[in-house]
């Protein structure tokens, strides 16, 4: 019988190398087709065609990678935890944001997933709005 911690970890390490690849479609092969999404500073969003659309609007407007990526499940393997450094590049501007010129930022971030059933049911990204704001205006 396969220990329901690492299976939780392995899912969870698949979603962000698919991530770091820029592989959406791995990406959403990780999630349940109701998938909850917590946006950081935003709302919540349900199922997977709507977080293609999130994936499609990051990618217009950020190049991004996580380094330094620690996953932590618990023992049950139904919640998972991951930290994280996001390196990017400011792309296209996004509405309500400072202009984009190309700016690079680094900053701390961390994800919480619930898993069920070999899928992710929920997935939130949580980092610093006004630390990244200051970085791509030059003020960090």
């Amino acid at each position: 019988m396969t220990d329901p911690r690492t299976s939780a970890i392995a899912l969870v390490a698949r979603y962000y190398a698919a991530f770091n690849a820029g592989d959406v479609p791995g990406m959403l092969a990780c999630l349940s087709d109701d998938v909850a999404h917590d946006v950081n500073q935003g709302g919540r969003r349900h199922g997977k065609a709507l977080f293609a659309e999130f994936c499609a609007h990051m990618s217009r407007c950020y190049k991004e990678r996580l380094d330094d990526l620690v996953i932590m499940a618990s023992d049950d393997g139904r919640h998972a935890a991951a930290s994280f450094t996001v390196v990017g590049a400011y792309l296209a501007t996004d509405e309500g944001l400072p202009p984009a010129e190309g700016q690079t930022y680094s900053l701390p971030a961390g994800g919480f997933l619930d898993l069920e059933n070999g899928a992710i049911t929920r997935v939130a990204t949580h980092y610093n709005l006004n630390d990244w704001i200051a970085q791509v205006e030059g003020r960090a």
